[in-house]
């Protein structure tokens, strides 16, 4: 019966197919392929369309997936590199262009920012978990949900201090220096030495064969316990039964600067966090072992989200220049930048004391440097690139 309405014939019939129903057949299937050719010519414009204004303000949104596959034709990809390059080097003449006119912070701007950090993430409350945030007994939830929920007991309790240490604007001038490439030869130490609190990420090294561009002073330094274990795992430092004195040794380069720990964001990072606070006990040391609340970076990666920065976690720098937000009236960025070249063009290495690449796809740097840059042009933060005076 369904053939029959459709007008199709059954070829055991005998009958013959060439009739009214057959030719109204001929005309649907005609009228269906213009209709076809249509929609494929203008999906066509639609995607260059979209991805030509995509480009323009995110150039590097989703690149990654789209290059690695997902039914991409490779002439795709050649021109979607290409566009994104183009797009890259407007960014870097744009930027260029505005290193002309001097920094002058935006008060309305940066309070209304201020605010709005304030209402989601509080960082003078809530950066690192506290005796009074976090009193014993809490069930404390890991940032990465499926690590599930850690009883705070005593002796966890006991690894806390007693509140935060720092309060709402609390520091005139700070300096958050992240560790790209961009900062070698820019002689920034000795301003980035003069800011009245100084962060840094991930241990850096900051010995003489760099302190003229990254300065020294360290008021609170990031430790992530993957760059423990990878970085000093042939000291035997993971096992803390030897050589746990290599890695005391590194962190007396930071004189008494705070250390802090992503200890909530899993399992794995809770066992050598605390190995971390155990180690400095035992050598008697003063230095402030903090560890970063989880719900404060889930509702960092919340914010930045609706900023466009997506990625599976905001990176140590991302979370520092957050804070630094809250707790200082301005803040400047030095060695911050996602590109392999600079703005003038000149390949520089990932990072200021090595070239070795990050893990892809779990940080978005060229989306984290867009949101710096785009708050450098509204006053709220001062992002430097080249060479100090």
């Amino acid at each position: 019966m369904l053939r029959r309405r459709m007008g199709y014939a059954d070829p055991s019939s005998g009958k013959d197919i060439l009739g009214n129903r057959s030719l109204c057949f001929i005309f649907i299937c005609a009228f269906g392929l213009v209709t076809l050719l249509q929609q494929i010519l203008y999906g066509k414009n639609y995607i260059k369309s979209r991805f030509y204004v995509s480009s323009i303000y995110y150039p590097y949104r989703d690149i990654n997936r789209k290059i690695h596959g997902h039914g991409y034709p490779s002439s795709f990809h050649k021109s979607l590199c290409l566009s994104a390059r183009v797009k890259t080097s407007d960014l870097f003449e744009r930027w260029r262009n505005l290193q002309v006119c001097r920094w002058e912070q935006n008060k309305e701007e940066t309070s209304n920012f201020k605010m709005s950090l304030s209402r989601c993430c509080n960082a003078p409350s809530f950066l690192f978990t506290t005796k009074r945030n976090t009193p014993a007994g809490t069930k404390l939830r890991y940032e990465v949900d499926t690590s599930g929920i850690l009883p705070i007991t005593n002796e966890v309790f006991n690894m806390f201090q007693d509140d935060m240490p720092y309060s709402k604007s609390q520091y005139k001038k700070c300096a958050v220096v992240g560790n790209g490439g961009i900062i070698k030869n820019t002689k920034c130490g000795k301003e980035i030495d003069s800011a009245d609190f100084v962060f840094r990420c991930n241990i850096p090294p900051i010995n003489a064969k760099y302190s003229a561009d990254v300065g020294t002073k360290t008021d609170l330094v990031t430790i992530n316990p993957s760059i423990i274990t990878e970085r000093y795992c042939k000291y035997g430092f993971q096992k803390l039964e030897k050589w746990r004195r290599p890695f005391y040794e590194v962190l007396q380069n930071y004189e008494n600067s705070s250390v802090v720990l992503p200890a909530f964001y899993n399992t794995r990072n809770t066992d050598v966090s605390f190995r971390v606070k155990y180690m400095l006990d035992d050598f008697d040391s003063q230095r402030g072992v903090f560890f970063f609340h989880p719900q404060y970076l889930l509702n960092v990666q919340r914010f930045w989200a609706v900023q466009g920065v997506r990625a599976k976690r905001v990176s140590s720098g991302l979370m520092l220049v957050t804070a630094a937000l809250e707790m200082c009236e301005e803040v400047h960025l030095y060695g911050f930048w996602a590109f392999p070249m600079n703005p003038s063009g000149i390949f520089i290495t990932h990072h200021y004391y090595d070239n070795v690449k990050p893990r892809p796809g779990f940080h978005a740097m060229p989306h984290e440097i867009f949101n710096f840059i785009h708050m450098h042009t509204r006053g709220i933060l001062n992002v430097h690139t080249g060479q100090c005076t």
